[in-house]
């Protein structure tokens, strides 16, 4: 294959602009901000779940509270029944007055057991509605931690393209001036060797594998029509010769 010198320099330039773009798209996939929002999505989510469960407890508090209160309520009522009838003095059975009466004490020992049931239930509630605030305050900054770094990230990632669309339309216009056959060639090679498919030949080294040439090589080239394709022996790649080659 053959081209002409200004056509292989010009292979220079659409390299050098997909090295930019290699390099604009290794930066728009680490931005730090990915690895931030992922972390924080992750304590996001554990803190929400954590949530979940505080805000389940105290709603089973508040149940168990409810069931409590009406449990000593009816027997408070029973008991406010049994001391009017014995203050009424429709009972005048000496037997019925001290069943009633211990009934009476029964209920008193019954209600004081079921108040503090309902006091341990209040102190459980209140603990659960002080863990759902805490949580409910967390997962808030957390949120906010996320939305910043998210507009950080949104900001770098417009930026970052709009210079990548910049970039692809420069690439384009030099790439349509490339002959396609050897337009063709570099893209093969480049596709194959890690996004480098042609380099420069500078003071007799190959830029592309960074290896210096040895004489018989530098003869090869050397003697090369200044149109010829020339490939370095090590890495395959296109060469392109300058004036800073070293021939």
């Amino acid at each position: 294959m053959n081209a002409a010198p200004a056509d292989q320099i010009r292979l220079l330039d659409v390299q050098a602009l997909d090295v930019r773009l290699s390099q604009l798209a290794h930066r728009r996939d680490a931005l730090p901000e990915h690895a931030e929002i992922e972390s924080l999505n992750k304590d996001h989510t554990q803190l929400r779940d954590l949530l979940v469960a505080a805000t389940t407890e105290e709603g089973d508090c508040a149940r168990e509270q409810t069931k409590a209160e009406q449990d000593v309520d009816q027997v408070r009522q029973r008991a406010v029944r049994d001391q009017q009838r014995l203050d009424s003095g429709a009972v005048t059975s000496p037997k019925d007055l001290e069943n009633l009466q211990r009934e009476i004490a029964s209920l008193a020992k019954r209600q004081g057991d079921l108040e503090d049931v309902v006091l341990e239930v209040m102190e459980r509630r209140e603990s659960a509605q002080e863990r759902v605030a805490e949580l409910t305050e967390r997962v808030g900054s957390v949120q906010g931690k996320i939305d910043d770094a998210t507009a950080r990230r949104d900001a770098a990632l417009e930026e970052i393209e709009g210079e990548i669309a910049t970039v692809t339309k420069e690439r384009e216009v030099v790439a349509a001036s490339v002959p396609a056959d050897l337009l063709a060639l570099y893209d093969k090679l480049r596709a194959k060797e890690g996004g480098v498919g042609a380099a420069r030949l500078y003071q007799r080294r190959c830029e592309g594998c960074r290896l210096e040439l040895n004489i018989t090589e530098v003869n090869e080239v050397r003697a090369a029509a200044p149109d010829a394709i020339v490939r370095c022996e090590n890495c395959r790649r296109i060469l392109v010769r300058t004036s800073e080659s070293g021939l």
